[in-house]
């Protein structure tokens, strides 16, 4: 699936993309995963969203991009990754954190990155890259790991 890649600083959403986004994060993180929590947590006005769309213009993956220290201390940050329905299977997920990386150094820096993943896919987020550190532990009922891309290699 070929996908256009397209990232925005929160002022630059317009309002038919920024309904898309938060349309997108509540079909899976909220219904799909069966977990309602506070999605709107006031950290998308400082964060880079980058945007996939595939050849129709739908919004097909996405995630949300921090400098150092909004997310965590002394780390960059991505997340909110996610993929579409209709865009599942097409080997979205490593090209989606390919891009993030690229624009989060490109705005802020080549700099170690932390995640919060969800702990069955750490061996999706070891394989590009990132490497889990402390224990798993409970994110709004669902077991995550915190997992650090280290620049040191």
């Amino acid at each position: 699936m070929p996908i256009t890649w397209q990232h925005y600083t929160f002022t630059q959403l317009d309002l038919k993309l920024l309904y898309a986004i938060l349309r997108l994060r509540a079909e899976v993180f909220v219904v799909e995963q069966n977990c309602p929590y506070q999605d709107l947590d006031d950290k998308d006005q400082s964060a880079l969203h980058l945007c996939g769309f595939d050849g129709e213009g739908r919004l097909a993956a996405y995630t949300r991009i921090f400098r150092k220290n909004v997310s965590y201390s002394d780390y960059a940050s991505i997340g909110r990754v996610t993929t579409a329905s209709f865009a599942r299977g097409q080997g979205l997920g490593r090209p989606l954190m390919q891009e993030s990386v690229r624009v989060l150094f490109e705005h802020y820096g080549e700099q170690d990155v932390k995640i919060s993943a969800q702990a069955h896919l750490q061996k999706f987020y070891a394989s590009v890259g990132y490497e889990p550190v402390g224990d798993i532990y409970d994110e709004d009922g669902i077991p995550h790991t915190a997992m650090i891309r280290s620049l040191a290699g």
